[in-house]
């Protein structure tokens, strides 16, 4: 089967144009779809996140998405080139994943993570 079943977070915005801005100029996402005021699907490559609009601004704050692959080394030393703030180090965690983790302008976290064994031999 080539067209496997996959997992695509839905997360809270207040804002979703302020959400396409970031996830956009920021994050170098593509904005996919049509423009609309109260749901955004954003992608990068194989990523992709949807937003829903909220009136509830505490619920970004405890939202979360993770994302894995071999990728995420090169996309932390991206962000970190770009300047994005919130961008925390790239460390192995207790767990055994090397992560990194930002938060994006509304308090959702994008987590980013990768077994350390998948990196070994680059940067």
């Amino acid at each position: 089967m080539t067209d496997l079943a996959r997992s695509i977070p839905v997360m809270p915005s207040p804002d979703i144009g302020e959400s396409r801005d970031f996830y956009r100029d920021r994050l170098g996402f593509e904005i996919v779809g049509p423009e609309m005021n109260d749901y955004l699907i954003v992608r990068r490559g194989e990523i992709e996140i949807h937003f829903w609009r909220s009136d509830d601004r505490k619920l970004p704050e405890v939202s979360s998405c993770y994302i894995r692959g071999g990728e995420v080394p090169a996309l932390h030393a991206e962000f970190l080139a770009r300047g994005i703030q919130k961008l925390s180090d790239f460390a192995v965690r207790p767990w055994n994943m090397k992560e990194f983790h930002i938060h994006d302008p509304h308090g959702n976290l994008l987590r980013f993570g990768c077994a350390p064994e998948e990196i070994e031999g680059q940067a």
